[in-house]
This record gives structure tokens, C-alpha cells and sequence, in this order.
């Protein structure tokens, strides 16, 4: 039997919600500032939201899974400052290398904990969060630090534009496409789908549920390094605290898109929505002239409703 018109619209709006959610979010600060919509304002919102962007696309992973990284904003101080820190000493590329074998390191470390050894993550990315925190500060004795010659080529990783485009942005665009494909078109993606919706029956069907919910822990950290790449380059320079509350953004950005909490359901593409709309917010609350705490609030009033939605439409699937 076909579905109406009316209740195709009416389907269309409840699976692309997100993305009206962004379009109405544009529209009404476009108009409250003209400055918001100039094509300068765009390129400067993709720029800020590639780092983001880049952790969100592994914290899906971890989500769909069943878990949470609280460890990744840490994890981004570690890696940045690595990265500036090690790039006059050794050179950019064996620098950028140095820090994504720390995300990697610290994605496995979190993953064994939760998969192999059945920890709780919030508890097990919380502590890894301290500890990773803490290293950021012993490897820079607390400074700040910076490259001698902001003019180098790592640089224009974070600045720079291609045809007018942020290198950033298009990496970012990059990383998220093949964090897609593996979700979308690889085993692994559908691994991790079946362990997040039900663990149990993934091992009767010989799915190693260990080894899988290691693997998203060790993709979260690996786009922790590649995000920490970004934004050290932006401006040459990382302070050992610049992760604080980056896990708060890129866990909301997540939800907004729409995976569960629960686990068990998720969308690489609805995710990047949900960072954009972060970004748009936080772009437009400037615009406008907002206290920086107005964001603060906007951001955990639209993390609550996002959840509680989540909560109604797990209720009216059970009671289906």
C-alpha cells in the first residue's frame, strides 16, 4: 500500500529533521546579521568547525558502539603540543607522526580497557582524560608553545586556502567521506552497528565484539590527532590545556546527528550536520553580540533536548 503525499513529507521531514534544523538555524541569523551570511562568514565557519568536524567522525564510532570518549578534549592538548613541540626539533612530518602514534596509543589503551577487559568507558575515558591532561602539562612544564617561523608549510595546513577553499575544511571534508565509507560500506561498519545494537548476539554470530569496540576507540583517537593537526597548525602554536571542553562539542555534535545512545545506530554524514549546526550557533551568538556563556547554555539546552528525543523514539520503537 502507498504512503500519501502528506505522509511522505511528513517521513521525509522526520528522517532529514537535522538537516531543516540547520537550514531554519542559517536562515534566522542570516537575517538578524548580514555579515553572518557573506561567503567570507561561511569559509570562516568551515575553518572553525574542521577540528571538530575531524573528532566527531571517530566519536561516532565509539557511540554506535555503545560507549562514550571522554578522553578525546585531553587527548587533543597532548597531540598539539607534541606537534608544535617536536616540529623545530625533528620536523613537521616525523612531528605529525609522533602525535598520531599517541592518538592511536591512547585510542588502544581506552579501547583494551573497555573491550577486552569490560570497564565502563565513561569511567575508564575519564580517568585516561587526567592522565592524558597531565602528560600535556609534564611535556610542557605548563608553557604555551610555538613555532620559530609561523611561514612554514605546516602552517598553511590550518590557514591556508585552496581556490579561496580552507585546506582544513577540505581534509576535513576528506576524513569524514571515508569515515563514511567504512561505516557505510566496509564490514567493519556493520560490525560495529550489530555490537552496539546487541553485543551478545554479535558473538553467537562469531563477530568479536572486543576486538571491534578496541577498533572505535582506536578510530577516536586517531581523529583526536588528526583534529589536534588542524587546529596546532591554524596558528602555530598550542597551549597544554586547548582541549578543555572539545569532548563536550564533539559528543553533542554526535547526538545531534542522531546516533543513539544506546548504542547501535548512527550516520557519519548527520553527524557533520550536527557540527555545522554547532558551529553556526556559536559563529552567530558572536555575530550578534552574545556573553560567550549565552553559548555555554544554548549548546547544553540543545544537547538536552537532542537526548530526550532520543529517549521518545527508543519508547516508541519498544512500544511498537
Amino acid at each position: 500500500m502507498q504512503q500519501s503525499g502528506g505522509n511522505k513529507v511528513l517521513g521525509t521531514l522526520k528522517r532529514q529533521g537535522i538537516v531543516m534544523a540547520l537550514v531554519v538555524i542559517y536562515i534566522l541569523f542570516a537575517i538578524a546579521s548580514p555579515q553572518f551570511r557573506s561567503l567570507r562568514n561561511v569559509i570562516l565557519i568551515l575553518r572553525q568547525v574542521a577540528t571538530i568536524g575531524v573528532m566527531a567522525a571517530g566519536m561516532t564510532f565509539v557511540i554506535i558502539g555503545g560507549n562514550f570518549d571522554l578522553s578525546v578534549g585531553s587527548l587533543l592538548s597532548l597531540c598539539s603540543v607534541l606537534c608544535i613541540g617536536l616540529h623545530d626539533r625533528i620536523g613537521p612530518v616525523p612531528a605529525m607522526l609522533v602525535a598520531i602514534i599517541a592518538g592511536l596509543a591512547s585510542g588502544a589503551v581506552s579501547g583494551f580497557l573497555v573491550g577486552y577487559l569490560k570497564l565502563n568507558s565513561m569511567i575508564v575515558t575519564l580517568g585516561m582524560m587526567n592522565v592524558i591532561q597531565a602528560l600535556a602539562l609534564m611535556v610542557t612544564n605548563g608553557r604555551s608553545v610555538y613555532l620559530e617561523d609561523t611561514d612554514v608549510w605546516f602552517c598553511q595546513i590550518g590557514k591556508g586556502n585552496i581556490a579561496g577553499f580552507p585546506i582544513s575544511a577540505v581534509i576535513m571534508i576528506l576524513y569524514i567521506i571515508l569515515m563514511a565509507v567504512i561505516l557505510m560500506k566496509r564490514k567493519y561498519g556493520h560490525q560495529i552497528l550489530s555490537t552496539g545494537g546487541n553485543a551478545e548476539a554479535c558473538r553467537y554470530s562469531g563477530i568479536d565484539d572486543r576486538r571491534v569496540l578496541l577498533k572505535s576507540f582506536v578510530l577516536s583517537g586517531l581523529s583526536a590527532a588528526v583534529g589536534a593537526i588542524l587546529l596546532s597548525s591554524r596558528g602555530g602554536s598550542a597551549q597544554p590545556t586547548v582541549g578543555q571542553s572539545y569532548e563536550f562539542d564533539v559528543i553533542t555534535a554526535v547526538i545531534l546527528g542522531g546516533a543513539s545512545l544506546a548504542g547501535g545506530s548512527g550516520n557519519i554524514y548527520k553527524t557533520f550536520v550536527g557540527v555545522l549546526i554547532l558551529g553556526i550557533l556559536k559563529n552567530g551568538f558572536v555575530m550578534m553580540g552574545f556573553p560567550y556563556y549565552v553559548q555555554w547554555i544554548a549548546q547544553c539546552l540543545i544537547m538536552l533536548v537532542a537526548v530526550y528525543l532520543d529517549m521518545m523514539s527508543k519508547k516508541k520503537k519498544g512500544a511498537a
